[in-house]
């Protein structure tokens, strides 16, 4: 069997495996998900065009396959100056990257290796630092190295406001032009639970939930913790799901998770908890025609990508007070 095929059938099938990117700043190690990578390239200054203004990390914009791509010098953006002298052998390397329906150029000083791993293997930030929100959303020990996952949603948003979530919110008092009309139930008797693993964003998502009347959250930062939430509250209902939903009403999932990640956790809710009725929604900036898939395969009600918040609640919106199934949105 061929390597892409295996690897198709690895991200298919919700078997709660990734793999990761290996690359350097300096001699440190760090990684991202292979999922948003769409190639690598070695830097060549006269590709790059600067742009006046800019913040000191973004060194402007880079040119491949005849379009030019914002490019951020991830070293200086994490404060991580590399001590290597640049030279013909050690020449610094462009990573290509899509999520968010958009696509970054980050210039780092080498690459390694892809590691396949567990999402288990990943160790989620330790909550004092994750308060402080961090650029990153665990670590994973390979080779005794101790590798950061770089929280690449997080450093593009602070670099371009569009891509941060309060700047799609609902803003002060304007929850009001998503009100609920003609339904018996409203937004304050909705149960949610929310599963994110970037600190910044499930932080974002909570306000503007909250701000638009989904008061009653319940947050977790990974898969594993919110499977086990759901698994003890069927307990408690004695495994019936009926008694189940009425407690909880969605469930609202990004895809990349340190322990669990989303489709997992969306395919076990569905075959090892037996729940077909609980409406599950994937909120991830992975969301492509491939995903939506993927998502579509492990049982997800619908998709939204980051940072759509607006469209997010409106699907909400139509799932909990409407027995229709709406369309996802990728």
């Amino acid at each position: 069997m061929k390597e892409n095929t295996k690897r198709e059938i690895l991200l298919e099938s919700g078997t709660n495996e990734m793999e990761i990117l290996e690359f350097y700043l300096g001699e440190q190690s760090f990684g991202l998900n292979v999922q948003k990578l769409i190639e690598i390239i070695p830097y060549d200054e006269k590709r790059r065009t600067a742009i006046p203004e800019s913040p000191p990390s973004v060194l402007g914009v880079f040119e491949v396959r005849g379009q030019s791509i914002p490019l951020i010098d991830l070293g200086l953006h994490l404060q991580k100056n590399a001590e290597l002298e640049t030279t013909e052998e050690t020449r610094k390397i462009v990573l290509v990257c899509k999520f968010n329906k958009r696509t970054n150029a980050f210039l780092v000083d080498g690459v390694n290796q892809i590691h396949r791993q567990s999402w288990n293997d990943v160790v989620p930030m330790p909550f004092y630092l994750d308060q402080y929100r961090p650029r990153f959303t665990g670590s994973v020990s390979i080779d005794s190295r101790e590798i950061l996952i770089v929280d690449l949603e997080h450093v593009v948003s602070e670099v371009d406001p569009d891509l941060t979530i309060d700047q799609h919110g609902f803003g002060s008092g304007t929850a009001d032009n998503y009100a609920v009309e003609d339904h018996q139930m409203s937004r304050e008797s909705v149960s949610l639970m929310l599963a994110e693993d970037s600190s910044i964003i499930r932080l974002s998502i909570q306000k503007v939930l909250t701000d638009s009347g989904y008061k009653k959250l319940e947050i977790f930062p990974d898969g594993d913790d919110c499977y086990e939430a759901i698994r003890n509250l069927l307990n408690e209902c004695n495994g019936s799901e009926e008694e189940l939903l009425k407690h909880l009403d969605l469930l609202i999932t990004d895809i990349e998770m340190p322990k669990m990640d989303g489709l997992t956790l969306c395919r076990k809710i569905r075959e090892e908890l037996g729940l077909k009725n609980l409406k599950i929604v994937m909120f991830s900036s992975l969301i492509t025609e491939q995903m939506a898939h993927k998502c579509d395969s492990v049982g997800a009600n619908g998709y939204m990508s980051k940072p759509e918040i607006k469209e997010l609640i409106s699907m909400v919106d139509t799932l909990v007070f409407s027995t229709e199934i709406p369309e996802a949105a990728a």
